[in-house]
């Protein structure tokens, strides 16, 4: 079994086809659809959470609130 697969299904981690040239991209379409693991919720992927700090330094804009898959 692939363990980067089955946390990306579960919900538990995501798919950074920067890295993964989008081998989870299904799995992570399934974990989405179905609700699981962070898609019950909002949040900001870490590379997009990363970069914003980087380039304004102010978390509050770089949040959940202001960037979030909903």
């Amino acid at each position: 079994m692939d363990l980067g697969e089955w946390l990306v299904r579960k919900g538990l981690a995501l798919d950074w086809p920067q890295y993964s040239k989008g081998r989870y991209g299904g799995a992570q379409r399934d974990a989405e659809h179905a609700g699981r693991g962070i898609w019950k919720g909002s949040y900001v992927e870490p590379w997009l959470y990363r970069a914003c700090i980087r380039a304004s330094a102010k978390p509050s804009d770089c949040s959940d609130d202001a960037n979030a898959h909903h």
